[in-house]
């Protein structure tokens, strides 16, 4: 059994499940909406299941698969995940926080529209896609935020790819967690 796969995926107040004839699962929390297309052979559905910290019954959402062929295997631990993905998206939504290091580096916002100066000869402008949102704290600060988790990352890398941190001085854009690995530079004929 999939270590994943097996666990339900327990529902917060507020969050409702629907699975479609043609095994869509759509997730509808506070904070919207958002739906997947879940592979015929893999099973969804919405019931309840005995909470192991207060032993009462709550909704939740049980993934099980037909056999244990290495394809419904795999199968199974990626749909629980990704609906899972869908309730937290749903609930308290997904955010990636960016930082802007360099002299000269950095960013401004205008509408949807992210612009960057990155040292190259003209500022980089990026158009926020549908369902992400950037939010600037200060010229150096760049916080992704949406429901989508796959969405959020992708935007995330995007920006990043526009100048990846060098790893001498530690200029780009990188990660607030992410540690650059340094090198040392040159040093001079004695």
């Amino acid at each position: 059994m999939s270590r994943i796969g097996k666990l339900p995926v327990n529902l917060p107040a507020g969050v409702t499940v629907e699975v479609a004839a043609d095994n869509t699962v759509s997730v509808k929390g506070p904070l919207g909406t958002l739906s997947q297309k879940v592979d015929s052979d893999i099973k969804v559905e919405v019931g309840t299941h005995k909470d192991i910290h207060t032993g009462n019954e709550v909704p939740a959402v049980l993934v099980s698969r037909p056999t244990n062929q290495p394809r419904h295997r795999s199968l199974h631990g990626l749909y629980r995940a990704l609906i899972n993905n869908m309730v937290v998206g749903v609930t308290e939504g997904y955010q990636k926080v960016l930082e802007v290091n360099g002299v000269g580096y950095r960013a401004s916002k205008s509408g949807n529209k992210l612009t960057l100066n990155l040292g190259y000869s003209h500022p980089v402008e990026m158009i926020d896609p549908e369902g992400v949102e950037t939010v600037l704290e200060g010229q150096n600060k760049i916080t992704v935020k949406g429901i989508d988790k796959e969405k959020v990352g992708q935007y995330a890398a995007e920006i990043r790819d526009k100048r990846r941190p060098e790893p001498y001085k530690g200029k780009g854009i990188k990660y607030a967690d992410e540690v650059i690995r340094r090198k040392v530079g040159k040093t001079g004929k004695k």
